[in-house]
């Protein structure tokens, strides 16, 4: 039988966060009374002794586990170490806390970046396997890849139920805008909106925007995220996208266009480009989950830019 999340307590970790408010959000709109958010000024879930404080003071029984250490390339690059152990040491404690007190479900969100750097296009939940991550994120990817496995063996030995889902990149209102930490989305919007209001006659993008992303809008992953709480007792690998893809150059065209920003744009080929293509085969999650993207790429970007126009100058 499905569980029913409204009768639960469930605690979401980086429930404060960019994705954890959405889902926080919809737990609440179903009804759920106890929607707990364990707060890192509060407990250190990379130290076994900040979990065990949280699993006692918030006693849930289902956890959603989204916080994470994370940024875009140039974050990944200057912090492969820290982001390894944040996110392993996360999982880790908070997964074997979980077994400890016989907590009825836990879910781990992964991350596309778990995939091998030459996966074959669409990326299907069956190729994890095939390869090494793209170099620039394999200590973020490789950690939270180990995570499912843990899963996986605690569901064979002690039978912990658990699921795992692999979203593609988010976007939309309430991202990480900060030029040095933020995906290419929020990044994007952010130089072309100042560049515009600016009366600059160009911006810079990294790479050659010969590569390829797949973006899912924050609301439809709160969705998945939330099915696969409520169906899944296994943490068999489970993509959440769209299933199509554009390309970088096209990407700031677009975002271009959209904010209004008609200047030149300058692509500097000395900073790297990623992985070469990212787009999902997300058969799994409709049959498994009865899932499936709502929101349009076009309206999700106008609705994240209407959101950084109103918001930028307390967010700067």
């Amino acid at each position: 039988m499905p569980t029913d999340l409204s009768r639960k307590r469930v605690v979401v970790t980086g429930g404060a966060g960019f994705l954890g408010r959405v889902v926080c959000e919809k737990l609440q709109a179903r009804g759920c009374k106890a929607v707990l958010v364990p707060r890192r000024r509060d407990f250190d879930l990379t130290r076994a002794e900040g979990v065990e404080r949280m699993y006692e003071q918030m006693r849930p029984e289902v956890v959603l586990h989204l916080a994470a250490e994370v940024g875009g390339i140039g974050a990944n690059q200057a912090n492969p170490g820290r982001y390894f152990f944040a996110n392993m040491a996360m999982a880790l404690h908070l997964i074997e806390a979980a077994r400890e007190r016989d907590l009825e479900k836990f879910v781990q969100v992964g991350t596309i970046c778990a995939y091998p750097k030459h996966t074959p296009v669409p990326f299907r939940e069956d190729d994890l396997w095939i390869g090494y991550p793209e170099e620039t994120n394999a200590p973020y990817g490789v950690a939270k890849k180990a995570a499912m496995v843990m899963l996986e063996g605690y569901r064979q030995q002690y039978g912990l139920a658990g699921a795992y889902v692999l979203p593609v990149n988010l976007y939309g209102p309430h991202d990480n805008f900060d030029l040095e930490s933020s995906h290419v989305i929020p990044a994007l919007i952010r130089k072309c909106v100042n560049a515009q209001q600016s009366g600059d006659d160009h911006i810079v993008c990294w790479g050659t925007g010969a590569v390829s992303r797949e973006f899912l809008y924050v609301d439809d992953a709160a969705e998945g995220i939330l099915r696969a709480a409520e169906v899944m007792d296994e943490p068999t690998p489970i993509n959440l996208g769209t299933g199509s893809e554009i390309t970088i150059r096209d990407l700031v065209t677009l975002i271009a266009q959209l904010t209004g920003f008609k200047g030149e744009i300058r692509w500097d080929s000395s900073r790297p480009d990623g992985q070469p293509r990212r787009c999902l085969d997300t058969t799994r999650a409709k049959e498994r989950l009865g899932w499936q993207a709502e929101v349009g790429f076009e309206e999700g970007l106008r609705r994240t830019i209407e959101w950084w126009r109103a918001n930028a100058a307390v967010n700067a």
